[in-house]
């Protein structure tokens, strides 16, 4: 089974908030999904959490060691990508569109075996993983506006991030998490990411330290990105110092980035992003380093449906990762998939066991967010 095509669908239209220096517009394009087509067989989905003009000129480069290859091979194929990409910007836009072309691989293969993606990558520990509603802070007035609608959907568990915390003072930090648990509740779980990747983020060390140290107070349940995603020193004293579990890794990329982070014992949590990190052959190799470093697994998911029905195969793979991130409120990954998401009566969702990632696309959704439908 060899690979004849590879088409690109960049999403536009229904961008979700959450930009870095600058907030995101709606026909901004930050999500790209890739098709790769065999020439007797599958077609294989993958996700790239990247702009389509950077993949399609990631593709320049890619597309001529990539047609003719063979579609059941993902890590020998996608290592061969990296190897012949060093000198081209490794572990940026290349990388991240390698890991849409892994992701889709493994698609390709499950379905080939008939298994699903999770079984072949390290087998079934769980049928069904919590997920944790993934929420922009607001004004501390409006916290539970946000909140309390996504909690009538189900979610037991939220992660709240951005926004005014940590670019204003203490006060406001504290009066945003205390409306976040008066709405939740008390034995929701809530997490909250201060977005430490923003640019120029302005907190150091210190200010990580006390806002730590106020979150336990909440039963946060961990503190996300709460430095610069440079700062490997500070993280490992936060680490150690702080009452509440730290997380972060999500702008890294490739297990070598990894490495050096989880040997200093950086994190709690560490939490790459399927979409950005080589794709699913990279992420269980970053997943099976941390858990032989005591850190646990927990995949970062502001992504769409193809990076989260990646994230559900790996939470089926990993004994610890009892957690996956869900954007909610976001088209692309509650209309792109086909049938939706529901949550069970627990709050829960159910890892799809059909062979591959388990997601069929919608082409109508898929067609009105990129302007094509797969052509076949």
């Amino acid at each position: 089974m060899k690979i004849r095509d590879v088409q690109v669908f960049g999403l536009r239209g229904r961008t979700p908030e959450g930009g870095w220096s600058n907030e995101l517009q709606p026909d901004d394009c930050v999500h790209t999904l890739v098709a790769i087509l065999t020439d007797n067989g599958p077609t294989g989905w993958g996700s790239v959490f990247t702009s389509e003009d950077l993949v399609r000129a990631s593709l320049g480069v890619l597309r001529p060691l990539l047609i003719g290859e063979t579609a059941t091979e993902p890590e020998r194929v996608s290592e061969k990508l990296h190897q012949n990409t060093f000198w081209l910007g490794r572990g940026g836009a290349i990388t991240h569109t390698i890991s849409g072309i892994d992701i889709a691989l493994w698609d390709i293969l499950g379905k080939a075996a008939g298994q699903p993606v999770g079984r072949l990558i390290g087998g079934r520990y769980r049928e069904r993983v919590r997920p944790y509603a993934s929420l922009l802070m607001r004004e501390p007035e409006r916290m539970a506006d946000e909140l309390l609608p996504v909690k009538a959907q189900g979610f037991r568990a939220f992660k709240i991030g951005w926004g005014p915390f940590g670019r204003r003072n203490a006060a406001t930090d504290e009066a945003i998490v205390r409306a976040a648990r008066q709405a939740v509740g008390p034995d929701a779980w809530l997490m909250v990411d201060a977005g430490g990747s923003d640019a120029y983020w302005p907190g150091g060390y210190k200010w990580a330290l006390e806002t730590a140290r106020m979150l336990a107070t909440y039963n946060v349940y961990w503190f996300e990105e709460a430095l610069a995603p440079d700062a490997l020193n500070d993280y490992v004293a936060l680490r150690r110092a702080a009452p509440l579990p730290i997380s972060g890794g999500e702008v890294l990329t490739r297990r070598q980035s990894f490495q050096p982070w989880l040997e200093a014992g950086a994190f709690d949590i560490v939490q790459p992003d399927v979409t950005k990190c080589g794709g699913l052959s990279e992420e269980r190799r970053i997943a099976q380093m941390a858990v032989e470093h005591g850190i646990r697994f927990i995949p970062h998911g502001w992504n769409t449906a193809v990076g989260l029905a990646a994230d559900l195969q790996l939470a089926s793979a990993f004994p610890g990762t009892d957690f996956v991130e869900y954007l909610t409120g976001s088209p692309f990954i509650d209309d792109i998939a086909a049938g939706g998401w529901q949550l069970d009566s627990d709050g829960m969702l159910v890892i799809p066991d059909a062979p591959g990632l388990g997601l069929e696309i919608d082409q109508d959704a898929l067609e009105r967010y990129s302007g094509r439908r797969l052509t076949v």
